[in-house]
This record gives structure tokens, sequence and C-alpha cells, in this order.
């Protein structure tokens, strides 16, 4: 990862987190190939420290990407903090200054019934807070899409940078936390603002796919967790896309397992309002 401003080298700060990712994708895929079916993946393992049930794939997915880390920080000596969604918050080499945000499988019921979109989702930051990420990386397993940004430099789909140009209005808008009782309130509310919806069911994959411009927005009607939207976030931004993330502003909003906050993001600064306008509603 390339280094924004001239400072001190740092090994986990300018690891290559493209490759590194890239590589834990590969292995993940190995696994997926080997449970296919959902009577094989629909089996749980305890709760993660996230405080989801945790599926025994989502751990092993985990496993996956603690291994690459385990890599850096006895190869390289990098020394950073690991987040992540099942194993909670863990020190390699006494975590320095660096903070890296992991969501195995965003989108675990999706993938437990082997519908195709969930996503790994993984970041990097310079301070224990949302506005200090400085990459973002999310792969879509089921179109085989690759988003990534570096702070300052641009999000990319595919290696290709996106130029985001938004529409007017609210065409398409992504939905996540399908639980209805609470989506209900929200859709009442979005009736003659929004002329679509979209449930993908991946968090991160939804506020990517406002980076890519295939939805013009995106609201939540529940808290969201830095493992789901650190690195999609910064992807939206570095596309052009509005973030809002409640008050304070993305440098009061803290990477921590326990920290919950809303989300919303849109192409446009008038259709982020018309979507903050009505995130409290249920």
């Amino acid at each position: 990862m390339s280094r924004v401003n001239q400072l001190p080298p740092d090994p986990a700060l300018d690891a290559d987190w493209t490759g590194i990712c890239r590589h834990i994708v590969e292995e993940q895929k190995k696994l997926f190939a080997e449970y296919e079916t959902i009577q094989q993946r629909d089996n749980y393992e305890g709760v993660g420290e996230g405080g989801d049930h945790a599926l025994v794939l989502d751990r092993m997915c985990e496993d996956v990407i603690f291994a690459e880390l385990e890599k850096l920080a006895d190869s390289g000596g990098a020394a950073f903090t690991a987040i992540s969604e099942e194993r909670g918050t863990v020190l390699f080499n006494e975590g320095g200054n660096v903070w890296v945000v992991i969501d195995p499988i965003d989108g675990s019921l999706n993938f437990k019934r082997t519908i195709p979109q969930h996503s790994l989702s993984i970041a990097v930051a310079t301070a224990p807070n949302m506005g200090a990420v400085e990459f973002g990386y999310v792969y879509d397993f089921g179109t085989g899409d690759e988003f990534l940004a570096q702070s300052g430099e641009g999000a990319y789909l595919n290696e290709e940078r996106i130029n985001l140009e938004p529409r007017e209005g609210l065409e398409v808008v992504g939905i996540e936390g399908a639980d209805p009782t609470a989506l209900a309130p929200m859709l009442a509310e979005l009736a003659g603002k929004v002329y679509r919806v979209r449930c993908v069911g991946s968090l991160a994959i939804s506020i990517a796919s406002v980076a890519a411009g295939r939805f013009d927005a995106l609201a939540f009607p529940h808290l969201s967790r830095s493992v789901d939207v650190a690195a999609a976030q910064l992807i939206a931004r570095e596309a052009g896309a509005l973030v809002d993330l409640g008050d304070g502003g993305l440098s009061e909003v803290g990477l921590a397992l326990e920290d919950r906050f809303p989300v919303t993001v849109a192409a446009t600064g008038e259709g982020l309002e018309t979507l903050v306008s009505i995130r409290t509603v249920g």
C-alpha cells in the first residue's frame, strides 16, 4: 500500500494489502468449493465477539485471514491490531499504530442459503476511527467484483477507476437489515421519495454499489458496526459518494466491535439529506 504522506516506513501500513486480500479471496474460494450445499454450510459454532451466531465457515474463513496476518507479523515484523467479527480484538506485535478491520463473510445468511452474493471486507486504518481508514477492500463472491480504495488515490472496480456520475433523484436505493419490523416503517417513509429499492444481503456490497453507480443511495434502519462498513465507506468516499455515520463526523466513529452507529450513503447531497431525514424512523 503506497503512502500518501512521507512518513517513516511502517511494515503494517506499507504491506501489499491488495495482494494479501487477493490471496485470501483465492483461499476462501477453495474453501467454498468444498462446502457447496445448504446442508454443508448450515452449521453454527457459538457466538462471535460481534454478537452474532457464527457459522463454522465464518470461523474457517477467519482462520484463513489470520494465517495471512500471522505471516505478515512474523516475517515482516509488522505491528497492528486486528478487529474481526468472530475473534474480536487481537494484537500482533503489541498492536502498533495500525488497525485492520475484518469481516470474513459479510452476508452470512446469504452464504448459508447459497444465495450467491456475500463478501470479504478488509480495511486498514492509522487510528481507531472511521476517518483514519487508509485502505479498503470488498470482494463480492457472487459477481466476482473486486472493489478497493486507497485514501487520496481513488476507488477502483476490477482495476478500473470509478468515476461516479450521480443521477438526478433516487431511482434505485439499496436497503439492508431486512427485518420486517424495522424495515416497514422506513419503507413507508421512502414512499414517494424513491422509485425502487433493492436488498442485496451484504451491507459492504450495497455501500460499494453506491460507489459504482449501481445504487443511488443506501438506507439502513439499524445501527451498524465497523466490520461491515469500514472498507466500503472509504471506497464510497473515494468514488465521490457521500457517507453519513451519525453526529460528529467520521473521526468520531470508532472501530471497536462494541461501537454502533447509523450509516447512510448517497451519490448526491440531496439524496443523502432525504435518507438521513427518515433514518430514525422505526
